[in-house]
């Protein structure tokens, strides 16, 4: 499995901008820094935290032509917030580019933006350490999240989501029904 994580991190090396390369690092290594924690499966937590930005490759315009290209069903709301596309783009291309079949590391990288309810654990994770990677700048709520996160994923993943909707409703952007999901069902 080595190996074929050095393949693909070389291949996104040549399609990412510097700066999502440098984030896509970030998240594989919090997301294996979670798994161990949890008790997930490592190497499943690398590679999702690496193909989870994949399909960020291109512009949100042409995320939309490949995703009607591949007959990959966007919601009105993806539509509207095209910066949610990547996910689902980037779980097609998990599959048919770099040849992932498990089931599970697709779902982890399609749910990543918008959490939902019921996540599996390395959903979770992936989420989670997609907020929470070292080179994320500084927003309201991070150092919280950042320090709660080993000791109560659902309570991070329940913040983070209502930090993204806190954040997008008073940026005045639309929020993803799935994001508000996500929060009512993490809220304890």
């Amino acid at each position: 499995m080595a190996e074929e994580l050095l393949r693909i991190r070389k291949d996104l090396s040549k399609k990412l901008k510097k700066e999502r390369l440098e984030h896509t690092i970030g998240v594989m290594y919090t997301a294996a820094s979670l798994a161990m924690r949890y008790g997930a499966d490592i190497q499943k937590a690398l590679t999702a935290g690496l193909l989870h930005d994949c399909g960020k490759y291109c512009s949100a315009k042409e995320q939309i032509r490949l995703c009607r290209k591949y007959d990959i069903r966007l919601t009105g709301s993806e539509l509207e917030m095209p910066a949610l596309i990547h996910a689902k783009l980037g779980a097609y291309l998990a599959r048919h580019e770099y040849r992932i079949k498990d089931q599970e590391i697709l779902d982890a990288i399609t749910w990543h933006t918008t959490g939902r309810p019921g996540m599996t654990l390395l959903e979770k994770i992936i989420y989670i350490a997609d907020y929470i990677e070292p080179n994320r700048r500084i927003i309201p709520g991070l150092v919280e999240i950042r320090g709660i996160v080993f000791q109560d994923i659902d309570r991070a993943v329940y913040l983070s989501a209502k930090n993204t909707i806190r954040y997008l409703s008073e940026s005045g952007k639309a929020v993803d029904p799935m994001t508000v999901s996500t929060c009512d069902y993490y809220r304890k």
